[in-house]
């Protein structure tokens, strides 16, 4: 199923898009035009697709540069989603909150999600496709947002925008409670990382396809999308172990996942473009600061270093 001729896109290669750096964090401060526009000049030459979480002013200054610089790139634009319901799941206690914080969250959602609806007829051109969300079913989640509510949001801005709507999620979700948010979806997300279910580098392609192909099974007319697949460089050992993750790893990893959608037409989103230290714990090695094809200061590792010649 080319899932390219599905979309009416030409082939080309996906990027998770976050351009925080050092000093920068959602909420706080953000990466300038000059810092964005630098970041997107990096990626232009060789990636097409790019994938952006927040319509935050991040969002709005990726979506300027593209436009005013007239770069060839199209986007796959996320509203981001907070809790709507505490999850006593959540393994790391982040998904308790007050019943005041939930209300509140529920009204940022609704205008998160009209946010998304006015970028995409600000971007028609630019912009490709439209999710609800981001890893809000998944049983870990420190964001939980029942499966009714996303079909809502799903339904919503499929009647007031024209581009197709998915939602971005772990794979698990999709196979056993997200099937009235499939039938309603234009395409189904979902996310692989082989590293945090304890796979080596051997297994990781095979995991990864079996992810992939358990959901095209479950779905076999809908469309599916790979919007996060992903190798860390580092980790202290919170889930993922150090002797699994390296630059050289997420090389292997990153080639035999190009050679494999390539020759499937897949459409993948790695993850990520950049490093990111705000994320996670503040210890240096946390693993969620460390999937970017580039460090922090914008240096390629290994796994794309051929492509930047000194």
């Amino acid at each position: 199923m080319n899932i390219f001729k599905q979309l009416n896109l030409l082939p080309g290669k996906a990027l998770c898009y976050s351009g925080f750096r050092h000093g920068q964090h959602p909420g706080g401060k953000y990466p300038t035009y000059k810092q964005v526009k630098e970041d997107l000049m990096l990626l232009n030459k060789h990636w097409k697709f790019l994938r952006l979480y927040h319509c935050d002013k991040h969002a709005e200054t990726v979506l300027e540069v593209i436009s005013q610089e007239n770069l060839d790139f199209k986007v796959l634009q996320g509203a981001y989603i907070n809790a709507e319901m505490n999850n006593f799941n959540c393994p790391w206690g982040g998904g308790v909150y007050s019943e005041e914080q939930l209300d509140k969250n529920c009204i940022d959602n609704q205008k998160q999600i009209e946010r998304l609806i006015e970028l995409s007829k600000q971007y028609p051109h630019i912009i490709f496709s439209l999710s609800v969300g981001n890893e809000a079913c998944v049983e870990w989640t420190d964001h939980y947002v029942p499966e009714s509510k996303v079909l809502d949001y799903v339904k919503q801005v499929k009647e007031q925008a024209y581009q197709p709507v998915t939602f971005c999620e772990n794979y698990v979700p999709w196979l056993f409670k997200l099937e009235k948010v499939a039938r309603e979806v234009d395409f189904i997300s979902i996310h692989t990382y082989p590293v945090w279910e304890y796979k080596h580098i051997n297994e990781s392609l095979d995991y990864t396809k079996e992810n992939y192909y358990s959901v095209t099974k479950k779905y076999p007319k809908k469309p599916i999308v790979i919007t996060e697949a992903g190798w860390a460089t580092n980790s202290n050992g919170r889930g993922i172990n150090p002797d699994f993750v390296n630059e050289e790893y997420q090389k292997i990893y990153y080639e035999k996942l190009m050679e494999w959608i390539e020759k499937e037409n897949i459409l993948a989103f790695f993850f990520e473009a950049f490093d990111e230290s705000w994320k996670g714990s503040p210890e240096p090695l946390e693993p969620e600061k460390h999937w970017g094809l580039f460090k922090i200061d914008r240096t390629p590792k290994i796994a794309i270093r051929h492509l930047f010649p000194e």
